[in-house]
């Protein structure tokens, strides 16, 4: 396979993500839109809204809870890679995106992760969906949400799926 054109047509790829402020949503739709590729929201049944929601989020995703998270559409074991991504919240993967990883483990055959932060260092996150999805992912995309906010992105998520693309054609 020579051409990114041959790469993405040979692989089922899905890239499933949680997003409470719409900044990890946002590096979602410009990854699925580049690869012409599925994309799951994932949908946690707790509200998160507003500040009650903000410090229940925090305190859930520290002590490493699970939640109750709407139905998925599409089945993780169908895809040849899957493109998780999560917020960071209080220096832990999102608690919706813990329940999706822990309840889809087994049916990973290749990932790659992205995450969005404020301040924190994401490589503990990484390392926790690692363990979470026993997969070694194939590259890693972490954004400020200044980045986000500002739309200077793009360049970050092109390296991201070139380095995927690398990987894959080894």
């Amino acid at each position: 396979m020579t051409g990114v054109t041959n790469w993405r047509s040979s692989m089922k790829i899905l890239v499933v993500f949680y997003s409470r402020s719409g900044r990890t949503k946002k590096i979602a739709e410009a990854i699925s839109k580049i690869l012409k590729c599925d994309k799951e929201e994932i949908f946690d049944i707790k509200s998160r809204e507003g500040i009650v929601g903000f410090l229940s989020a925090g305190t859930d995703a520290n002590l490493r809870r699970l939640t109750a998270i709407k139905e998925i559409k599409n089945n993780p074991s169908l895809y040849d890679l899957v493109i998780i991504g999560t917020p960071i919240w209080s220096s832990n993967i999102s608690t919706p995106i813990r329940t999706y990883i822990t309840l889809h483990e087994e049916g990973f055959k290749n990932v790659a992760f992205f995450c969005t932060r404020l301040g924190s260092d994401s490589k503990k996150v990484f390392d926790g969906m690692k363990n979470l999805s026993q997969k070694t992912p194939l590259a890693l995309l972490e954004l400020t949400s200044r980045e986000v906010k500002r739309d200077q992105y793009l360049q970050k998520v092109k390296e991201f799926i070139k380095n995927l693309k690398e990987e894959i054609v080894k």
